[in-house]
């Protein structure tokens, strides 16, 4: 009896812990997370990779979702781990462990057919790549299994530890991230006036050359290849983009790019002043045919979009150019006025370095002539100025400068420093006329030139000698002509007084003439009666 009992406790027991091995198989997963499926034995192992699709030991591809599951008790081993979450407005990044391999011109894993991150069969069935991942994640909440993909995000890393190694290269991959500030978007807003230059890390590196990508994927008809501004890379790179600086800049609004895919970085708008117009040198672009004509050998003036200085300038205005490509010189549409004196400068800053022009004149005086310099370039003519000599001021330092100081050096030798003062205002006249041509030449038009009083240095008082002598001559000639005057006064002043008076006398005069014509006919008439 005692037997029987010991066996039936024994049996009741093995059941008891039968049933509980049975009842060790329930998984309950709560809603909020899922469960990541570790097959511990069977009958094959995964021949490549880790993920066994095909049922083998190893990790499955499918996750458990919330609720009640059972697997075999030791035979699965199940990881409970958090549904990944990216929060509004925030940008979630994939590393993928198993999966083919990337090419060497590779940087990203395509996604361009394997891109559904919560079906990891589907993924690797459909070629997916392990490595990081040109796809980024967007706001929401995804079911992903964390055996396969790690997900990185601003406020934590969404993994299932593998090894020891294994954090150190997540870290490193965050923290580039992080300083390429890729878990917010690029948000270019209006009221900051920039421009975003983007840089591709991925791709077909550009040929020898080229230091700029053309702009490609921008026909937005064309749903293969348009890339909406770099936040779909494999229709980018589908479209034949480049590795490297684009061509093509990004304008107001809000970006999702992957930053390990791309890179902005912000500039400034180019801003055209009213009065002035740009002209764009351009780096980049294919070769144009030359506008400026065979004769014209300073450089080729091309068509917009080619390399070289275009042919049409830049408007008044703000343009989002792109100053990796090309530079925008201003070129001022107003005139523009050129002093040689040293211590004057124009509003536009051209004449900084000029001076006056130091003559050596017909009598050997050596005085330096300051004058001023009215210039007018056409806006449709500044392409052609900037073609010829780079920047205005460099026009102004190395040919307008040398060009007019000669003009008046030869000026100055044909006449004495009287005569320079003299006739200042028909030299103005004259240079006027003679320079035009010479800045036709140039592309440019010159409205007036203003010559100003000779001038000399401290210790050289010979020209101040000359002047006085002047100032006395002309003093003399005005004395000759006050005397002149004078003495014509005083004769009509002595005339005055004596019509004057002869005009107080004149009654006197009057009486004793008719006195005398009285007493002569009283005279006559007593005559006559005597007779």
């Amino acid at each position: 009896m005692d037997l029987t009992f010991l066996l039936s406790v024994l049996a009741t027991v093995a059941l008891v812990v039968l049933v509980l091995f049975a009842l060790s198989g329930i998984r309950f997963i709560p809603n909020i997370q899922i469960g990541i499926v570790e097959k511990r034995f069977g009958r094959r192992s995964v021949k490549g990779g880790f993920i066994a699709l095909n049922k083998e030991a190893g990790y499955q591809p499918d996750v458990l979702r919330g609720g009640m599951h059972y697997l075999r008790p030791l035979q699965y081993v199940v990881h409970i781990k958090p549904l990944v979450t990216i929060p509004q407005g925030r940008i979630g990044y994939i590393f993928a462990r198993d999966g083919q391999p990337l090419s060497p011109m590779q940087v990203l894993a395509s996604n361009e057919k394997a891109n559904d991150f919560q079906d990891a069969a589907a993924f690797l069935r459909n070629g997916g790549q392990r490595g990081p991942q040109r796809q980024i994640l967007r706001e929401g909440t995804y079911a992903i299994n964390l055996a396969q993909f790690v997900v990185i995000t601003e406020e934590q890393i969404y993994y299932l530890p593998l090894g020891r190694d294994d954090r150190q290269v997540i870290d490193t991959m965050a923290r580039e991230i992080t300083e390429r500030g890729g878990f917010t978007p690029v948000v270019i807003k209006d009221s900051d006036d920039l421009a975003g230059i983007v840089t591709i890390h991925d791709g077909l590196s550009l040929p020898a050359g080229e230091i700029i990508a053309p702009i490609v994927g921008g026909d937005t008809s064309d749903p293969e290849t348009y890339h909406n501004n770099f936040q779909m890379p494999d229709r980018f790179l589908k479209a034949g983009g480049w590795r490297g600086r684009q061509l093509q800049v990004l304008v107001e609004g809000t970006y999702y790019i992957n930053r390990l895919f791309a890179t902005v970085q912000m500039i400034p708008k180019t801003v055209i002043e009213v009065g002035t117009v740009g002209v764009v040198v351009s780096y980049t672009g294919g070769v144009g045919e030359d506008l400026s004509g065979k004769e014209y050998r300073h450089g080729e003036l091309v068509t917009r979009g080619n390399r070289g200085v275009w042919s049409e300038p830049l408007l008044p205005g703000k343009y989002a150019f792109n100053t990796f490509a090309g530079k925008v010189v201003a070129v001022p549409t107003t005139n523009i006025i050129l002093k040689w004196i040293r211590s004057e400068v124009g509003s536009h800053k051209f004449d900084e370095n000029l001076s006056e022009v130091s003559l050596i004149t017909k009598d050997a005086f050596e005085p330096s002539l300051p004058l001023s310099v009215v210039i007018h370039i056409d806006y449709q003519k500044a392409p052609l100025v900037i073609q010829r000599f780079g920047d205005v001021k460099r026009l102004v330092e190395q040919t307008l400068d040398p060009m007019v100081s000669a003009y008046f050096k030869n000026v100055g030798q044909t006449r004495t420093l009287i005569q320079l003062i003299q006739e200042r205002s028909e030299i103005q006249r004259i240079s006027s006329q003679e320079m035009k041509d010479k800045f036709t030449h140039y592309n440019l038009e010159l409205e007036e030139v203003l010559i100003g009083t000779p001038t000399t240095s401290g210790v050289d008082v010979q020209i101040e000698t000359i002047l006085n002598q002047l100032r006395s001559r002309q003093i003399a000639v005005e004395q000759i002509e006050t005397y002149s005057r004078q003495e014509t006064a005083a004769a009509k002043e002595r005339s005055r007084r004596e019509t004057q008076a002869r005009a107080e006398q004149q009654r006197s005069i009057t009486e004793s003439e008719l006195s005398i014509i009285v007493q002569s006919n009283q005279g006559k008439a007593e005559y006559q009666r005597a007779v």
